[in-house]
């Protein structure tokens, strides 16, 4: 302790709270959905994630200058920086050249498609996956009377960021998914391993999931509250990248500074958790109430569209009304649209493999009467029956 500078003791002494206060989470808060690498990682997640919550409650009664202070007390670099308001965004769209286009595939375009690999792999369903796609796009269009660096040309929007980023990160991060559902889990204990080698390697395997749960978001039969439950992701998520855009204008922040990045990072671990506990929550009949992890990440995005609408006033006072409320109604039928469309298509694969369990079964009784079906055939159609009887692969 440092009697003549109040500055370094009132930060020592925030971190040995924040210190406390997760060891404390690690022995005392409740386990999440996941146990690799080990459940307290995860409780861990969840401690920071309420220090987080935590942070967003103190600032949201600061003024607006005294957050400012704090922020440029821990990062003094933010100090000269503004955020270039006369910069022109979507300019010259039809002067469409391979060097205009090629000039857009930077380190966001790469950012793009490993981000929406990893939300494949959280969400594992396509046409919730392309309908936050599609619905982000919108809601770019709806808030670009706010945010100017919303303003994209139509070849940007539609070919790279929907088409080929977006796109193609959705199809490698189900890839992986599918990938992994067909991975046989047989894990042995480190101890009845004899080999150094051996040891080493399963020590490592321990960061790789346990097992790989196929999720069914939307099945054939399910009811309308289903519909709505995913429609509230979609709304909840599309809130949560507005958040991130909006924190950053108003508190000038530039996009690859520790701040913006750091959170980034923290939503990201917080939402695995998350979308595993609401995804009980919707399809289990047997959970009647959502996960705590689910409650704070709730929290979080609804504090923090608080903040920014609390600090930008200014920026919320040039609302158009008439466009959130446009944009609302457009994600509403598109998503009700694409959902239905998925338990269509749920439908008529339910029913092919209806007719070919029972096609197979005719052909294996029929086949019976004369000679012993083989060991392919009635593997064949065991695999069938299996398959019938767990749910179409993809719905």
């Amino acid at each position: 302790m440092n009697e003549d500078n109040i500055e370094n003791n009132i930060w020592a002494g925030i971190q040995c709270v924040f210190f406390f206060f997760l060891i404390i989470s690690v022995l005392a808060f409740p386990n999440g959905p996941f146990i690799r690498p080990h459940p307290a990682v995860w409780r861990l997640v969840f401690g920071v994630s309420v220090v987080y919550l935590l942070v967003l409650l103190f600032i949201l009664f600061q003024s607006y200058d005294t957050v400012k202070s704090i922020m440029y007390w821990f990062y003094p670099d933010l100090v000269h920086f503004r955020i270039d308001s006369e910069k022109e965004y979507g300019v010259n769209c039809s002067d469409i050249t391979f060097e205009r286009v090629w000039s857009h595939v930077d380190v966001f375009a790469f950012g793009h498609f490993f981000g929406w690999a990893m939300k494949a792999m959280l969400v594992r369903h396509y046409g919730i996956c392309w309908t936050i796609s599609v619905a982000w796009e919108i809601t770019e269009i709806a808030f670009a009377h706010l945010l100017p660096n919303f303003i994209e040309c139509w070849w940007d929007a539609i070919i790279l960021d929907i088409l080929l980023c977006n796109g193609c990160g959705i199809w490698l991060g189900m890839v992986l998914c599918r990938k992994l559902e067909n991975e046989t889990y047989e894990w042995e204990s480190i101890k009845s391993i004899p080999s150094t080698k051996g040891k080493i390697r399963r020590a490592v395997l321990q960061f790789t999931p346990a097992s790989w749960t196929h999720v069914r978001w939307l099945d054939p039969n399910c009811t309308y509250m289903r519909f709505f439950a995913v429609y509230q992701l979609v709304f909840f998520w599309l809130v949560t990248e507005l958040n991130t855009f909006f924190l950053k204008h108003i508190f000038e922040i530039p996009p690859g500074h520790p701040l913006s990045v750091g959170r980034i990072v923290l939503i990201g671990l917080i939402v695995a958790p998350t979308l595993r506990q609401y995804y009980s929550y919707v399809t289990d009949p047997r959970c009647k109430r959502v996960g705590t992890q689910c409650w704070v990440f709730g929290a979080i995005t609804i504090t923090e569209a608080i903040i920014w609408s609390k600090f930008g006033l200014e920026l919320v006072a040039r609302t158009q009304i008439q466009n959130i409320l446009l944009w609302l109604l457009i994600q509403l039928v598109m998503s009700f649209i694409c959902l239905y469309i998925c338990v269509l298509y749920a439908r008529r694969n339910q029913s092919q493999l209806e007719t070919e369990v029972i096609k197979d079964s005719q052909a294996s009784t029929s086949t019976e009467s004369v000679v012993k079906p083989s060991h392919a055939q009635h593997s064949k159609v065991t695999k069938r029956k299996n398959k019938f009887a767990n749910g179409p692969m993809k719905t």
